[in-house]
């Protein structure tokens, strides 16, 4: 039975129509592009179950960087896809970098079919698993019992069954989209759509086409008309994640679609009536950006009503350990291991690490130590504490290095992938460019 969908990337076109072929008895869409640039909004339109990718592109690298550094893209813009890393290097060590960064399984070119089969419809699986889980388990947030977080849980509880627009803030990695979701399933509005969009990965010139849709002929790839994020969220709720990263110019256009809850699609001319209940998140400072002439005030307040701060995960340190001790539990389900429990050791170490990347990074550190433990017991080596400075806050950057590896993130983020932009922008070659990403780790 055909069911699910995948995404297959590879510059490779013979590769692609093989893969293609291979797979049209297993998947029921099956979405082939050739340049990793396009990864961002195929998630967006085609929101893969399962992800296919190749670790080296056309660029004359093959350490696998460009491959672990869309394999992060796809983590962070759909987390809930299964990607399975295809590379022509058998190289052992980039087979564990890779599951360490989120993968969940490897595959060696030339490739068995078979082989192949089995790794991407098990991964389907994993994806499948997930979301029943989500539907009948209903609530994935994870309140804790810090004060701040119980504080924060009863004005949720107050404002969610409201249609208030909501303002979510706080560090990467904090669960704003998680938060998201709990809002929406307390909602009237739970029956209908919750839609999701990340204003960092959608580009400028996208934006209204993403937003508002477009009619039939409105561009030269318009060949029918389009329903846009308001459109798909019709009575239900609209998730604007990174509203901060939003350009100034088309905050107007956001505006004046929220003041008259009306948008037109581009190309068209007829006024369409919206009905969305509007959650935005940011990690940035929007009054300081409104001060600095970067965010609309006007626009702020609209957005807004109900302000939500979602606080660093070493600030309600009360609560590491359960959340570690969560994540364990699903690792060792999802991952199919034996039952597992922390040391003396690692519990210390996890309550004392000061987890920059907030519960993202807490995950992601426990599911590693699950993939990769071989006992029954994980100990504090096992527990990887070398990315606490990744998310570190600006104003606790002390050293150059520190700085170097935010800039280039940022830009990286910014430019979407686009390593030769991202060479541009920052004044060094590709290579000096992937030689600071393999140093950094990013």
């Amino acid at each position: 039975m055909k069911q699910g969908t995948i995404l297959v990337v590879d510059d490779n076109r013979n590769i692609l129509a093989t893969v293609k072929m291979l797979l049209e008895d297993y998947f029921e869409t099956i979405v082939a592009i050739a340049s990793p640039d396009n990864i961002p909004a195929r998630l967006r339109e085609d929101r893969p179950d399962v992800v296919l990718l190749d670790m080296n592109f056309r660029s004359g690298m093959n350490s696998g960087n460009e491959g672990l550094y869309w394999l992060r893209q796809v983590k962070k813009l759909r987390p809930q896809a299964q990607v399975v890393l295809f590379t022509a290097y058998a190289d052992i060590q980039l087979a564990v970098t890779g599951l360490k960064e989120g993968a969940a399984d490897f595959v060696v070119k030339p490739f068995d079919n078979a082989k192949l089969v089995a790794a991407l419809t098990d991964a389907y699986r994993k994806t499948a698993g997930t979301k029943t889980a989500v539907k009948a388990g209903g609530s994935g947030m994870f309140w804790g019992q810090s004060p701040c977080m119980q504080e924060l849980k009863a004005m949720v509880e107050k404002v969610a069954a409201t249609d208030a627009n909501i303002l979510i803030t706080g560090e990467n990695g904090t669960g704003k989209e998680v938060l998201t979701n709990e809002i929406h399933r307390l909602s009237l509005r739970r029956d209908r759509r919750l839609v999701t969009i990340d204003m960092g990965a959608v580009a400028e010139t996208l934006f209204e086409s993403e937003l508002f849709g477009y009619v039939k002929g409105a561009f030269t790839d318009a060949k029918a008309d389009k329903e846009g994020m308001f459109e798909l969220a019709e009575g239900g709720t609209l998730f604007l994640d990174e509203i901060g990263n939003l350009g100034y110019s088309l905050q107007a256009k956001l505006l004046t679609a929220l003041q008259r809850r009306s948008i037109v699609r581009v190309g068209g001319s007829s006024q369409i009536p919206i009905d969305v209940r509007l959650v935005c998140a940011t990690n940035r400072d929007l009054r300081r950006m409104v001060a600095s002439g970067e965010f609309r005030e006007d626009l702020l307040y609209r957005i807004n009503t109900i302000h939500l701060h979602l606080p660093p995960l070493r600030e309600r340190r009360e609560d590491i350990p359960a959340l570690a001790r969560m994540f364990l539990d699903r690792y060792v389900t999802m991952y199919n291991k034996p039952r597992m429990d922390f040391t003396p050791a690692a519990e210390r170490k996890i309550a004392g690490l000061p987890w920059y990347g907030n519960i993202r990074e807490l995950q992601h550190s426990v599911e590693k130590a699950v993939i990769l433990g071989d006992g029954r017991m994980i100990d504090e080596q096992d527990i990887d504490g070398n990315t606490a400075a990744a998310e570190k806050p600006l104003d606790e950057v002390q050293t150059i290095d520190e700085m170097e590896r935010r800039l280039i993130e940022k830009t990286l983020r910014e430019c979407e992938g686009n390593m030769s932009l991202v060479a541009s922008r920052l004044g060094v070659s590709r290579q000096t460019l992937y030689n600071k990403i393999k140093k950094y780790g990013l």
